[in-house]
C-alpha cells in the first residue's frame, strides 16, 4: 500500500486554490465543486472538495521539505502566513505550522531518518 491522496474540504475553492497553487502544487483537475493537485516530484495528489460544514479541528497534513528554512522564507515572501518561524521539536523534526484559507492545517517540517527511525522505534 502507498498512501498518495489526501482530500480536504474547502469552503471558497478558488481562493484555496490560489493558496496551494502558490505552495508549489500543479492544478490537475478542477470542476464547480472539487480540484485536484500534483504534488511534484513524486506526483502525490491532494484534493479540495468544496463544502459547507464547519472543517473544525480535523486531520493535519504533514509535509517533509528538506529545505524547510529555506521554502519557509520564500512562501513567505509570496504572501503565505505561518503560525511563526520553523522550531526544533523533542521529538527531532522542524516544523513550520499554517492553516490554508478553509483552517485546514498544515505542517511543513523536516525530520531526516528520524521520521521512520527516532531512537525510540519500537523493535520489530
Amino acid at each position: 500500500m502507498k498512501l498518495n491522496q489526501v482530500t480536504l474540504p474547502a469552503h471558497d475553492l478558488g481562493r484555496c486554490i490560489t493558496f496551494y497553487e502558490t505552495l508549489g502544487f500543479v492544478l490537475i483537475v478542477r470542476d464547480d465543486h472539487y480540484a485536484r493537485f500534483e504534488l511534484p516530484p513524486d506526483h502525490a495528489t491532494l484534493s479540495l472538495e468544496l463544502t459547507r460544514e464547519a472543517v473544525g479541528h480535523g486531520p493535519h497534513v504533514y509535509f517533509e521539505c528538506d529545505d524547510l528554512d529555506a521554502r519557509v522564507t520564500a512562501l513567505k515572501a509570496k504572501g503565505i502566513v505561518f503560525d511563526g518561524d520553523p522550531q526544533d521539536k523533542g521529538w527531532l523534526w522542524r516544523e513550520a505550522w499554517l492553516s490554508d484559507p478553509a483552517g485546514n492545517r498544515l505542517c511543513f517540517y523536516y525530520a531526516g531518518e528520524n521520521r521512520r527511525f527516532p531512537p525510540w522505534r519500537i523493535a520489530p
